[in-house]
């Protein structure tokens, strides 16, 4: 018997962690047949006061050591003194550099812009704007008050996202799309040019087209996107492009979110999945949210897990992706999605389906 799979759980707030309780239910063991060691933090805001963030870094610690994680959405509160957001914590703690978000047909869902192919935005998951020192100078609320922001970005991390983003390419048999604004920038946005020039240089297999990031957005969504995509970016572009690219499929609930962290030869280290969305305050309770980013997003851990070859998580992995289509291919849906289904519903009805999957397989050999 192999040894179970260790899943660093991150508990959240509000429909974020309702949303974490299904994705759990998924991953039993009694569903996916494959075995789990799940280590819980509380990552709410409540406890984040009470610990005064100690809570997130012991998170951290534990996810560098597993190399798994699943996070719910958390409140950030908007005061400056308060305990802010976990998120820059865990990602500068594990090395995360990269953040993937993709953007894909979801069955019966009609897109924007007649996207048909799958769009993945490869971000920097950490420096540029976010981070970045910021102070004010001068008398508060006068003309001539004036805001400072000092930001910076490392080769390292350029690399990263510019590597990560051609080998995500030669998987998916998409075209390098896009980039930063060079031209303007050339010292700074242009780093993460130079870095994507020479990526394409290391992999002259994969199609590389480099495009001003103004201009990549006019493409989305003006029909270059006639074939899979992967767009390299800045961590702010990034961010801003995947909350353009996702709602084109439908719902910014129908896609997971991957941070990852590498190694000296790019090889994934860490990986932590969590759903782009926040914790729409407005739905906690009524049990009608779309968990499928969630659900998702426990079939990309475990396919991760399946890249380091750890023993039945790419038939698991395998069984959630398609079970979370296939459920909404046959008319369950969550009201964002235009159907009548709740977040329990849902759920249930994809954990039928990965069960019947399983059994069928099992019986098969595969």
């Amino acid at each position: 018997m192999s040894e179970p799979l260790k899943i660093t759980i991150l508990e959240g707030d509000e429909t974020g962690q309702e949303l974490l309780d299904q994705a759990v239910r998924v991953l039993d063991p009694e569903v996916t047949g494959l075995a789990l060691e799940l280590e819980r933090f509380d990552l709410s805001l409540e406890n984040r006061r009470a610990t005064q963030n100690a809570v997130v870094h012991e998170a951290a610690v534990a996810m560098r050591a597993s190399g798994f994680g699943i996070k719910a959405a958390t409140i950030t509160p908007e005061g400056a003194d308060d305990v802010g957001s976990p998120n820059r914590i865990l990602r500068e703690e594990v090395d995360g550099k990269v953040i993937i978000r993709t953007g894909r047909r979801i069955p019966g869902v009609t897109p924007i812009a007649g996207v048909h192919y799958p769009i993945s935005i490869v971000r920097m998951a950490i420096e540029d704007a976010y981070g970045a020192k910021q102070w004010r100078e001068g008398s508060a609320g006068a003309d001539d008050e004036v805001a400072y922001r000092t930001e910076h970005i490392t080769r390292s991390t350029c690399r990263a996202v510019s590597e990560y983003a051609f080998r995500a390419a030669r998987g998916m048999q998409a075209r390098v799309y896009g980039g930063p604004k060079w031209t303007v920038s050339p010292v700074y946005e242009g780093m993460l040019k130079e870095e994507m020039d020479a990526a394409a240089q290391r992999h002259p297999d994969v199609s590389y087209e480099p495009v001003l990031i103004d201009a990549t957005y006019a493409g989305l969504v003006g029909g270059a996107a006639d074939e899979p995509l992967v767009v390299p970016a800045l961590n702010r572009d990034g961010d801003c492009l995947s909350d353009l690219v996702l709602p084109m499929f439908g719902s910014i609930a129908g896609a997971e979110s991957v941070l990852l962290g590498f190694d000296e030869n790019y090889q994934t280290q860490v990986a932590m999945a969590e759903a782009p969305h926040g914790t729409a305050p407005a739905l906690r309770g009524k049990d009608v949210a779309n968990p499928m980013a969630m659900l998702l997003a426990a079939g990309a851990v475990l396919r991760n897990a399946a890249e380091r070859e750890h023993p039945g998580a790419e038939r698991a992995s395998r069984a959630i992706y398609e079970s979370v289509l296939e459920a909404i291919a046959t008319g369950v849906k969550t009201p964002d999605l235009g159907g009548h289904a709740g977040t329990t519903e849902f759920t249930d009805a994809v954990i039928a389906r990965i069960r019947t999957k399983i059994e069928v397989w099992s019986t098969l050999g595969s």
